[in-house]
């Protein structure tokens, strides 16, 4: 890498910094048609790549590649001079193909005006030799730096801050005189310390350490360290302070993502239980059935959530007791087929609520205040509905795709907020708000609580139990169904679906206290932060989680009617 080759490139790009868009006379296309029919002079070829170096032309990247791949060919045009041109990729019998010209992307003609058609094989390919190449790869990592998109900016910036190469730190000084976006910034800065830590002059890297100290990015740490033991060996005591002094601020700053991840990630696993335990709060916590085929009508809205998705996309295909059942799709793309989510949010409430309806009616209401018989046959019940997704859907489990709205995060700070997180916190706000307003500002809520409290009395008054006992099992099995679609996006669809909750749903409900809506969100959020906190502190995740669950055996034990006991006549007397 000669001092010449490099002093180009950093003129070509001050030069694309400091000149309007509007006053570039050559396009990308115009430069390479020239440049390539230069074979014999490769030092003037590398001048003109380097002069598209911040070009604002689309065209650079997939022409520069398009040349190093050997897909532009050198074609002897009508004036005896070589042409620049690319193939159409029309054989005919002969297997010869049209000519394009590359500066106009039109046909070569030849000089009676006929088109040129030539074969591959025997047509000379443009060459290219170890400096152009490296000319083409300098443009092309540097060719995003001035892109209008901000992730696209930060993408090429995070890739040379990787590299750490000296000769691109005027570069990155430069880009980050003129960048205007906060984030982009702040990669420039981190990016230019990290590479200044590289460079021989030991004030360069003090300097570099400085900045660190200011911007203290996680990303540090390994090269702060090395440092170090540099600035040790040498006796150099002022780097040694500088690089300390830079990563203890980096530890600390880590210490604070820690904290805050944590809490983020406690609370988005507290809403996922409490999502998963709200439905069977109702069933069981309220009516007092112990539904173990909750975990099934959760894999209900899952798959409920995965024939939308099939719907919107191509279709789906299945073989349910050997008939073979085709149901067609709206082949949607963008933002239409995004929609499929918010369109099966309702669908599997509903689709999961008959399931709970049809279960009540046929075998939960034979079976009230009979909590044995009931767990029995529920299970029973489970093996039924696995079997049947089985037969259904397959063994295999399915992929339900998230929407792009989900798919992506907030980085605060350093600490990642993903989509699909945050929606599960806000939709499990909206699920217990919904609950809570049934229960208390309706006049099906003021029957629920009636029969629940006192099914004999509620009974003798004219109300009709059997039917607020079907409700509410079924607006308890479409909060199963809620949940069952929310968990397809953060995890594949299978016939087990709901037997990895169905434990930790029952542990929510009876450690917030048996019939208590509050006692089960303050459950949920509880286990949630505890769980991955102890996971931070130990680094051992299944040790966590056998720690939470033997606090919580501790815990049932001092009050094993949860945080929240309900009081009725029955439990005073």
């Amino acid at each position: 890498m000669n001092k010449a080759w490099l002093h180009g490139i950093f003129a070509a790009f001050i030069f694309s910094l400091s000149v309007s868009h509007a006053q570039e006379t050559k396009t990308a296309r115009q430069i390479i048609s020239e440049a390539v029919p230069l074979t014999e002079d490769s030092d003037t070829q590398v001048k003109m790549i380097q002069s598209m170096t911040g070009l604002p032309d689309p065209e650079v990247e997939p022409l520069l590649a398009a040349w190093k791949e050997g897909s532009i060919y050198l074609v002897t045009g009508a004036d005896g001079k070589k042409v620049a041109v690319t193939l159409a990729g029309d054989p005919d019998a002969a297997k010869k193909e049209a000519a394009i010209r590359l500066d106009t992307k039109e046909p070569l003609k030849d000089a009676a005006g006929a088109a040129v058609r030539v074969s591959p094989g025997s047509t000379e390919v443009a060459e290219t030799d170890s400096s152009i190449r490296r000319a083409m790869k300098a443009v092309t990592d540097l060719a995003k730096l001035t892109a209008p998109d901000a992730k696209d900016r930060l993408m090429a910036i995070s890739q040379l801050g990787m590299e750490r190469d000296l000769a691109k730190l005027p570069i990155l000084e430069e880009r980050l005189k003129v960048e205007t976006d906060s984030g982009v910034k702040r990669a420039v800065q981190e990016a230019i310390a990290l590479t200044q830590l590289k460079s021989p002059d030991v004030a360069v890297k003090i300097k570099g350490c400085e900045a660190l100290t200011d911007i203290h990015p996680l990303s540090a740490k390994d090269s702060l360290e090395a440092i170090i033991r540099e600035a040790d060996q040498s006796g150099n005591t002022e780097l040694s302070s500088a690089a300390l002094k830079a990563l203890n601020a980096v530890e600390s700053h880590r210490s604070t993502v820690n904290f805050f991840g944590t809490i983020f990630r406690g609370f988005s696993l507290g809403s996922v239980l409490l999502v998963v335990a709200i439905g069977l709060a109702i069933t069981f916590g309220l009516m007092g059935v112990i539904n173990m085929a909750h975990g099934e009508l959760i894999a209900v809205g899952a798959y409920t959530t995965y024939v939308v998705q099939c719907i919107f996309a191509d279709g789906l295909a299945i073989s349910p007791f050997g008939f073979n059942v085709s149901i067609p799709g709206m082949k949607a793309t963008g933002t239409l087929y995004e929609f499929y989510f918010v369109v099966a949010l309702p669908m599997a409430f509903i689709m999961a609520a008959l399931v709970g309806l049809a279960l009540e009616r046929g075998v939960i209401r034979f079976l009230y205040r009979r909590p044995l018989e009931s767990l029995l046959a529920t299970w029973g019940v489970s093996l039924v509905l696995q079997q049947l997704f089985r037969l259904i859907f397959g063994a295999n489990n399915v992929q339900v795709g998230s929407p792009s709205w989900l798919s992506d995060n907030w980085t605060i700070n350093d600490v990642i907020l993903g989509w699909n997180r945050v929606f599960v916190i806000g939709f499990a706000i909206l699920i217990v708000v919904g609950t809570w307003a049934l229960l208390t500002k309706t006049p099906l809520g003021l029957l629920i609580r009636a029969v629940m409290q006192n099914r004999n009395m509620a009974a003798c008054l004219g109300v009709r139990t059997e039917r607020v006992n079907m409700l509410t099992f079924g607006f308890g099995s479409g909060l199963a169904g809620l949940a069952g679609a929310f968990l397809s996006q953060i995890g594949n669809v299978g016939p087990s679906l709901g037997q990895n909750y169905i434990v930790d749903a029952f542990m929510t409900v009876v450690v917030g206290g048996v019939g208590s809506l509050i006692g089960t969100v303050a459950s949920a959020l509880g286990i949630g932060v505890l769980d991955q906190s102890l996971q931070q502190i130990l680094g051992n995740p299944v040790l966590g989680k056998i720690l939470v669950l033997g606090g919580i055996i501790l815990f049932l034990q001092w009050r094993p009617a949860g945080l929240f006991a309900t009081k009725t006549r029955s439990l005073e007397s």
